[in-house]
């Protein structure tokens, strides 16, 4: 593990900022073919080959496809992925998650016939599996070599490899591209080679993955001093000696060292210890409204959205390509924003943008029904972008950013776990409710996400905690906790030339500070 860090640092680069960016860039692979098996679903449903080979699924066979997914997710979140990243490292536990979701990806290729919906089922769970392990330690391994000043955005990548993900399953694949093969061959084969292509991700993340650092807080808290001093100076490009590594690698020693005690408790501190379960609820909370804002289920079914509009098959997967190209400038945009303005302020914005686009949703198809006014429908087409704007300016990323960064080191992977298996009960719920609920009230279920959205804007009362660094969060969640004896205050951040504290960091840093005096003890 640690000689490929030491052989790369004896090369550093010029610019410290382009090696962490590529390094993040490059876990963002991972995300990529997560959201391609999302994506490559929402356009397989509506492949007529796919429909032939299921032998006409009902939409309830199709709810039951997708939910089933998240009953992978949620055995990994609690059961299999945190032990993986706490005994053999973020870098491990992300491969370990590509080659379960290959082993998924080859079953549903091979579905057919009269087995062909439990082979879908069950390459559903084994890939849920497999990406929910991913799904976590690709923002929990960018979160743990971030510096706290720069967090957010290097986080948020994550997010665009999922949404880059989406955009190339709707445009090039099964989407747009695959649906002009119109032949008896292309009917059988297109949309299995469009399944079988998210391995090709996979297979270059895992060519690669081990070439990266492991990160410096998982090296400290398994007694890798040295090894964590050679990944932090490759991270940074700077040497050793260099007063900003030495810094922030005491910061991280001392973080590690006082939650000593604590590591060799049991995972149930989470829920018994009022200053990590401050952390769980919130970060589970926050997880399950993401699910409810009603993404993913517009995600699956988009195609089917747009033909209900009134759009063709082909041009409703070139408008899901359009949407999902969109959505990845929108979560570079969030990038900024995250970090500008914080988490709680983008969270809040992104639940009433959502609430107002769903609402549009849902009272125009009932004031104009069966298309009978196309431009109704047309402003319904617009508003399913203005929808995506508001999911990838706050819950989309922020939630993982959030959700990655608040535990202490030696609870961080459980932590983020447990918090997440909260995504997969509302996806479980958010799936099933899409599909039977446009099946029987119509346009009304809009009302119903709309709701969870604006529950969410009113709730979202969460400390910030932008500008912070990793082992600095322990001030906010726990009262008693002695900030100055800390011997590098927040060693994380970056100073200005003149020895400065960057502004803005400081002053997220105040602002959380007077949130965190009005919160309630949970």
């Amino acid at each position: 593990m640690a000689s490929s860090t030491t052989t790369c640092s004896e090369h550093p680069p010029s610019n410290p900022s382009l090696r962490l960016m590529g390094t993040c860039l490059f876990f963002g692979l991972a995300s990529l073919a997560w959201g391609y098996n999302i994506g490559i679903m929402a356009s397989i449903y509506v492949h007529p080959g796919f429909i032939k080979a299921l032998h006409e699924p009902s939409k309830a066979v199709i709810a039951f496809i997708t939910s089933i997914y998240y009953v992978g997710t949620w055995v990994s979140y609690l059961f299999i992925a945190h032990p993986l990243a706490d005994m053999y490292g973020r870098r491990v536990a992300a491969a370990s998650g590509i080659v379960v979701t290959s082993v998924g990806c080859a079953i549903q290729t091979a579905a057919n016939g009269r087995i062909g919906v439990a082979m879908m089922a069950i390459g559903r769970v084994v890939c849920g599996v497999g990406l929910a392990v991913v799904s976590t330690f690709v923002p929990l391994y960018q979160s743990e070599v971030s510096p706290a000043k720069y967090r957010g955005r290097y986080v948020v990548i994550n997010h665009v490899g999922l949404v880059a993900g989406l955009a190339l399953a709707f445009w090039y694949v099964v989407g747009y591209g695959i649906s002009h093969w119109e032949t008896a061959r292309g009917d059988y084969y297109g949309w299995r080679v469009s399944m079988a292509l998210q391995l090709v991700p996979e297979l270059v993340f895992l060519l690669g993955v081990f070439f990266c650092p492991e990160t410096p807080r998982w090296l400290v808290e398994h007694g890798r001093s040295e090894a964590a001093e050679r990944s932090l100076s490759w991270l940074r490009a700077l040497p050793p000696s260099n007063r900003q590594v030495t810094d922030e690698l005491r910061e991280i020693e001392h973080g590690v060292e006082q939650r000593k005690g604590a590591a060799s408790e049991s995972w149930k501190m989470l829920f018994t210890h009022r200053p990590l379960f401050n952390r769980l609820w919130r970060a589970s909370l926050l997880s399950f409204m993401a699910q409810m804002a009603g993404n993913t289920s517009m995600k699956y079914y988009l195609p089917a959205i747009f033909k209900g509009l009134g759009v063709g098959r082909k041009t409703a997967l070139m408008i899901g390509g359009i949407e999902s190209t969109l959505m990845i400038a929108f979560t570079v945009f969030d990038s900024w924003l995250v970090d500008k303005y914080g988490r709680r302020l983008t969270l809040v914005a992104s639940c009433l943008v959502m609430s107002w686009a769903l609402f549009v949703n849902g009272a125009l198809p009932l004031s104009y029904p069966n298309n009978i006014n196309h431009t109704a429908d047309y402003i319904c087409v617009v508003f399913i972008f203005v929808y995506t704007f508001g999911f990838s300016i706050g819950f989309g990323p922020a939630a993982w950013v959030y959700g990655s960064e608040i535990f202490p080191t030696n609870f961080r992977a459980r932590g983020l776990n447990i918090a997440a298996s909260g995504s997969s009960v509302g996806a479980i719920i958010s799936s099933q409710t899409w599909p039977v609920g446009m099946q029987t009230i119509g346009s009304k279920t809009h009302f119903i996400f709309m709701s969870t959205n604006l529950v969410s804007a009113v709730r979202l009362y969460f400390p910030e905690t932008g500008g912070r660094s990793l082992e600095d969060m322990e001030s906010l969640f726990n009262p008693d906790y002695k900030s100055d004896s800390s011997p590098t205050r927040d060693a994380e951040r970056y100073r200005d030339d003149d020895g400065l504290e960057d502004d803005n960091s400081s002053a997220a840093r105040r602002d959380s500070t007077q949130f965190v005096s009005l919160l309630p003890d949970s």
